[in-house]
């Protein structure tokens, strides 16, 4: 008997769900599919030890479901560490559906994924990503209650992304009082990657701030209406990475912060409201330290959005809900001090505080 030979590109498919690098010891992976509606979904619960998974549902026309696997489990082990350097008593969780939003997206298969979620009986608690509007919330709240994000009128928290955006706001502003001394965003050079719902009310605080905001995404209809509409500049060159700005703001999909686009950056910091920036956590991560470059974790300053959302679940009002957020400021400034102190990454740095608040939570349940 000959032994078959596997080549180099597909030896990850040996063990597609525990071989991949982003399980990262996830607790429960699920997949979702309904011919009827042509539902196909993933929902990966990374820890729970906190709470129930808390994280949203993005739909994305991914290339492959291999694409599709490594991104929920990448994005549901984010949450983890979102909720708990948040200080929400929540674990993470995360959930995509393979398609096209705009042309694939209807009520009936928004209900079907309803219903898995609902088959978790609380484990994990659905809410709003890319792809994804309030109304979507609304559809799934119709069949489960584990969902939150739903609108107002529904007595939920409505449209999460002006609070993800306005914690981003207060990170950037932290990362400037560490980097420059001062937090004053007046005349610093801006570009922002990524113009979606996030994208453009970070905008708009950063014009209101007297930031010189540069705006790039690749739907050109609505760079060219945002930067109307605030009085943003257009970017045009070649290569945004090597634009010479003083902030670099992601805010669309995660790992613009790779081998090809690292050596090129030019901005002394990095805070954008994107998940996952760094393609790989420790060596991007380290080479940004050395570069002189001040990262704002992803995971820490996006977490406005989550704590929104939160609101729903522990009732929090509207000022509670901003006090927390507005804490992202020195949660960050805490950060990027004991990165110097331990010369260590800011995400290493970020990490290890949101893994000992893990940590004690499970030691204290073995007592």
């Amino acid at each position: 008997m000959t032994a078959e030979l596997l080549k180099a590109n597909e030896l990850h498919k040996v063990d597609p769900v525990f071989g991949q690098v982003s399980f990262d010891g996830h607790e429960q992976v699920v997949f979702c599919h309904d011919k009827d509606t042509g539902l196909k979904a993933i929902i990966g619960i990374h820890n729970t030890v906190l709470g129930p998974a808390l994280g949203g549902t993005r739909m994305w026309n991914y290339t492959n479901e291999w694409e599709a696997l490594n991104d929920v489990l990448r994005l549901s082990r984010g949450m983890t560490f979102k909720n708990s350097i948040s200080g929400l008593n929540l674990g993470g969780g995360k959930a995509v559906i393979i398609g096209d939003a705009k042309t694939q997206k209807t009520p009936e298969l928004m209900r079907r994924f309803g219903q898995f979620v609902d088959s978790l009986s609380g484990k994990y608690i659905t809410a709003e990503d890319v792809g994804m509007e309030t109304k979507d919330m609304d559809t799934v709240n119709e069949v489960t209650k584990h969902v939150a994000g739903i609108s107002v009128e529904r007595g939920g928290s409505g449209n999460p992304s002006p609070v993800t955006a306005y914690g981003v706001f207060m990170g950037m502003k932290a990362a400037a009082k560490y980097k420059f001394g001062s937090d004053n965003l007046e005349g610093k050079s801006v570009l922002v990657q990524g113009i979606g719902h996030v994208g453009e009310v970070l905008v708009q605080h950063l014009t209101e701030s007297g930031a010189i905001v540069t705006i790039t995404d690749i739907n050109e209809d609505r760079v060219h209406q945002v930067g109307a509409k605030y009085g943003a500049k257009i970017f045009t060159g070649a290569d945004l990475y090597s634009a010479d700005v003083d902030i670099y703001a992601p805010c669309a999909l995660g790992a613009t912060i790779n081998d090809a686009t690292i050596n090129n950056i030019k901005a002394s910091i990095i805070a954008g409201a994107a998940n996952n920036q760094l393609a790989n956590e420790a060596v991007h991560g380290k080479i940004l330290k050395e570069k002189g470059i001040l990262y704002a974790p992803d995971f820490l300053i996006n977490a406005g959005g989550v704590i929104n959302v939160y609101s729903e679940l522990v009732k929090w009002t509207n000022a509670q809900v901003m006090e927390k957020t507005e804490n992202i400021y020195n949660t960050a400034l805490e950060i990027f001090k004991f990165a110097d102190d331990n010369n260590i990454t800011t995400h290493q740095a970020a990490f290890s505080m949101a893994q000992k608040r893990i940590d004690d939570a499970k030691n204290e349940l073995k007592k």
